[in-house]
């Protein structure tokens, strides 16, 4: 396995058919999921040369957490159906690679646990914390403070589901609930259900003001595609946007992310980091996503094809190719360092 999509072919062949297409499936047609790839390869980079500088750094940090490469681990459900030891191995790849990970609200190893598991390679690893904002306040808090207490270093807040997309090959297996063994560890104080959770059409900005007054940790917006979101964000004092369509999960035929990252890095103006997420598969992908304005790349599916193929083994080796692409791409397109990338290093065009 020389690249993540060979991951994803060795992913598929050891994992339960049901559970490889929720990982893999998206919302009704699949539009977007394709779509999120496919942009990537309408970009084409133009390097530049004779530059005369040392190998690139990779190096950077985003609202004060340090990592040693602008690739993230984005939140993804239900680790443990790829694996055994779901987010504990996951969370100790992610801390021995030194980038930042994003813990699911939908985890299946409790946030604790994967901060534990994380400093046991790590001094100090790099986690956040993904929260779908509940109407009950009151449990919204409840998982904001074990966020807090376990270490983490910013809250993700997913904005982008007002409801659950219609995920039909989901339906079409009938998998609609965990197998017995397993459950939704930082929901146990409702039973580890997942139905447990409510995506409601009236969340709006005034929760985000809220949860600006319960909590110090950055708050980063994940799931904004809209230039006016973008502004709004900014009044209502977000200290980062997760450019992303939810990995093409939740409404089919939405723009790919990486198509909408010039016109937020417009909107935003540099006031703040513009993080993305969907599609990236190759180390020129998070190069592509720098230089539209994105400060750092996260991944999410390729994370479960590394688990699923080799557990914590797979998943470093997903993220030490993309280290290792990300590197010779920046060194061939003549660049410093990841965090000096030129938006004129890009142009449109079929490849």
């Amino acid at each position: 396995m020389v690249n993540v999509r060979d991951f994803e072919g060795a992913a598929k062949a050891v994992l339960d058919p049901v559970y490889y297409d929720y990982f893999a499936s998206g919302a009704q047609d699949e539009v977007t999921v394709r779509a999120n790839e496919e942009a990537f390869r309408r970009l084409a980079l133009v390097p530049r040369v004779l530059r005369g500088h040392k190998p690139p750094r990779l190096g950077h940090t985003v609202l004060g957490s340090q990592a040693s490469m602008p690739i993230m681990v984005s939140p993804t459900a239900f680790h443990r159906l790829a694996h055994p030891e779901g987010e504990r191995a996951s969370a100790r790849a992610a801390a021995e690679a030194g980038v930042i990970m994003i813990a699911a609200m939908l985890a299946t190893v409790a946030v604790e646990d994967m901060a534990a598991e994380a400093r046991k390679v790590a001094d100090d690893p790099a986690l956040w914390f993904q929260l779908y904002l509940q109407p009950d306040l009151g449990f919204t808090e409840a998982l904001v403070r074990r966020a807090e207490a376990a270490g983490c270093a910013a809250l993700v807040v997913t904005v982008d589901s007002p409801a659950l997309g219609r995920n039909e090959r989901g339906d079409r297996n009938g998998f609609h609930d965990l197998p017995p063994g397993i459950r939704c560890e930082n929901l146990r104080e409702a039973g580890g259900d997942v139905r447990s959770v409510v995506l409601s059409p009236e969340i709006s900005w005034r929760h985000i003001d809220w949860l600006r007054g319960v909590t110090a940790l950055p708050i980063v917006l994940k799931g904004v595609l809209h230039p006016a979101d973008a502004a709004l964000a900014l009044r209502h004092g977000v200290d980062a946007i997760l450019v992303s369509n939810h990995g093409g999960r939740q409404l089919d035929g939405t723009p790919a992310a990486v198509d909408r990252l010039p016109v937020l890095a417009d909107a935003v103006g540099g006031e703040i980091p513009l993080l993305l997420d969907g599609g990236i598969r190759r180390g020129t992908d998070v190069v592509k996503a720098l230089a539209l304005g994105a400060s750092a790349a996260a991944i999410g599916r390729p994370v479960l094809w590394g688990l699923a193929a080799d557990g914590e083994q797979g998943v470093s080796r997903v993220l030490g190719l993309l280290r290792t692409e990300l590197l010779n791409a920046l060194t061939l397109c003549g660049c410093d360092s990841a965090e000096s990338v030129p938006r004129d290093l890009v142009v449109r065009g079929a490849m």
